[in-house]
């Protein structure tokens, strides 16, 4: 299993997502296996590759490791995206959950019935606005640094570069009253190994659609 990482998942955001950005923030290139049908998740189980019968798993160093938070924080910490010392990595895990909550609200939104996605669109808009987005807006200004934790890009910094292109998405002008995000988005947007995943023909994926959520619901039986 030596090598590039090997990625298993759909052909889709999810939460692999999260582990596509920071391999790719860390100049890191990794090959993906896709999952195309239930008897390739089936096989993956009957093999025994999945300590919890689940995926995300990403094949690296030797290892087959699955669960997401695992995954990222083995990423981070390996090239060196995970703070100095305890305290950092604290206030970087504080800032990752907080733009985890976030980001998996927006994640399960298309899998919600029709009739409710309209109210949870609004509350995704006012939660980023009122409890996420100033969190992160007033630490930029409070400490007039370039990056969330200790002036050097972190793990933190390329979860929050996520989750506002995601909340975007939804809502294009949702940064409007927040100029240090604007300003942050645009500094992080253009570290080169960033701007290079950002670029068409990348191995980031589309916003969910309706097709794609017929595709997972038929794999995990949801």
């Amino acid at each position: 299993m030596a090598g590039k990482p090997k990625l298993h998942y759909t052909k889709g955001r999810g939460k692999m997502e999260s582990i596509r950005w920071l391999l790719a923030a860390a100049g890191v290139e990794f090959e993906e296996q896709f999952i195309e049908k239930k008897e390739d998740l089936e096989k993956l189980r009957n093999d025994g590759v999945l300590l919890f019968q689940q995926v995300p798993m990403v094949e690296m160093d030797g290892m087959r490791m699955v669960q997401t938070r695992a995954i990222l924080s083995y990423i981070a910490a390996k090239y060196n995206l995970y703070g100095k010392d305890l305290k950092e990595r604290a206030w970087i895990d504080m800032y990752v959950e907080g733009t985890t909550d976030l980001m998996g609200m927006i994640m399960y939104l298309p899998f919600q019935p029709a009739d409710t996605k309209e109210k949870n669109l609004a509350l995704i808009i006012e939660r980023a606005t009122t409890r996420y987005f100033p969190v992160y807006e007033k630490a930029l200004k409070d400490h007039g640094q370039d990056y969330l934790v200790g002036n050097k890009l972190s793990w933190a910094d390329v979860h929050l570069l996520e989750a506002i292109l995601m909340v975007e998405e939804c809502k294009a002008d949702v940064l409007s009253a927040f100029p240090q995000l604007q300003a942050f988005k645009g500094r992080i947007s253009n570290i080169p190994t960033i701007k290079k995943f950002l670029q068409p023909g990348s191995q980031r994926k589309p916003p969910t659609d309706e097709k794609f959520v017929a595709f997972v619901r038929t794999i995990f039986n949801i």
